[in-house]
């Protein structure tokens, strides 16, 4: 599904502040597999969904995405492919318009200019059955202005909106980071529910070894922009979680 054949991204090169941040990258992530990256920070990880995401280039090495070459194709464009769920709350969702309103425009994320989806019962109807499953009772307040959730909440609902719009890949960078341990765990158990619902391929990053231990079928650990490990399905059933802890000893 994701192919990333041979790639390096510098930064400043030439320079001496230049920045090595992944170095010649071969990973394959399988269709429907939900990977999951740990690493210490400055590793590289972001660098690297960053990449798969189309936000920055690689310098060289190529892109592949659901066997389309993507490698110099902006974030823009691969959006009918990719949907992502940032570190802030924020980043998400619009402040100023409802929780409905959201909804729409993440219906309509990558259709064509001129197609609108109206705000019909059916589609009320649709939006609140969604949010019903959080167990958050937001079902019933579809028309209050997102900027006056909690930070847990929007994270949640930014989950749910991510898959309005029949994405293939869900790009999770540190979703919980920000967020209390009830929400996290609420934001955690709602993605990996649709994750598998939805039948996604999916790239989690955290630093949360609890989480990396309890979800995904595959984890790697990077280390200085390289794979420094790589533990597929079958590994990771036995993995203890001791075991990830001392990665980082």
């Amino acid at each position: 599904m994701i192919d990333l054949i041979n790639v390096h991204k510098i930064f400043n090169p030439g320079k001496a502040n230049q920045v090595n941040a992944v170095n010649g990258i071969n990973l394959n992530i399988k269709r429907e597999e939900f990977l999951v990256i740990v690493g210490a920070n400055g590793s590289g990880k972001t660098t690297l969904l960053d990449m798969i995401a189309g936000s920055i280039l690689p310098n060289s090495g190529s892109i592949h995405i659901d066997g389309k070459d993507v490698t110099k194709i902006p974030g823009y464009q691969r959006s009918r492919w990719i949907a992502r769920v940032f570190q802030s709350p924020l980043s998400g969702t619009a402040s100023d318009l409802s929780i409905l309103d959201n909804f729409r425009l993440a219906a309509i994320r990558t259709k064509p200019k001129g197609l609108s989806i109206g705000v019909n019962e059916t589609f009320k109807n649709q939006v609140k059955e969604k949010i019903s499953t959080l167990g958050m009772g937001l079902e019933n307040k579809i028309e209050q202005p997102m900027g006056t959730l909690s930070g847990g909440q929007r994270q949640a609902l930014t989950l749910l909106m991510s898959v309005m719009d029949n994405c293939k890949v869900l790009l999770l960078d540190e979703p919980t980071a920000a967020l209390d341990p009830r929400s996290a765990e609420i934001v955690m158990r709602t993605a990996d529910e649709l994750i598998k619902d939805y039948k996604l391929t999916a790239t989690l990053i955290t630093h949360n070894l609890k989480d990396a231990f309890n979800y995904g079928n595959r984890i790697i650990l990077m280390g200085e922009g390289s794979i420094i490990k790589d533990i597929n399905a079958a590994e990771k059933q036995v993995l203890k979680q001791n075991d990830l802890f001392d990665w980082f000893a």
